[in-house]
């Protein structure tokens, strides 16, 4: 099993460790989201038909959606 996969790649109810982002092509919100590196995170829902993904930001407990296309520019490993 691969080890360092980008969010998209998730499944739900798998936990990882945000390794990386794309910062050229996602906005400073995500790091204020609490989207850096080091940070754990769960993905508790995935849409059907490539829809939005919704991830839980372990350390505040904070539920947030995020397009798959944003999804597919962070890097985790999984845990």
């Amino acid at each position: 099993m691969q080890k360092n996969v980008n969010l998209g790649s998730l499944i739900s109810g798998e936990r990882a460790k945000i390794s990386q982002l794309d910062t050229e092509s996602l906005p400073a919100k995500f790091y204020e989201l609490g989207f850096v590196p080091g940070a754990l995170i769960e993905i508790k829902h995935k849409a059907p038909f490539h829809g939005p993904i919704c991830i839980n930001i372990i350390a505040n407990n904070t539920l947030i959606a995020l397009r798959k296309s944003e999804a597919l520019r962070i890097t985790a490993e999984r845990i």
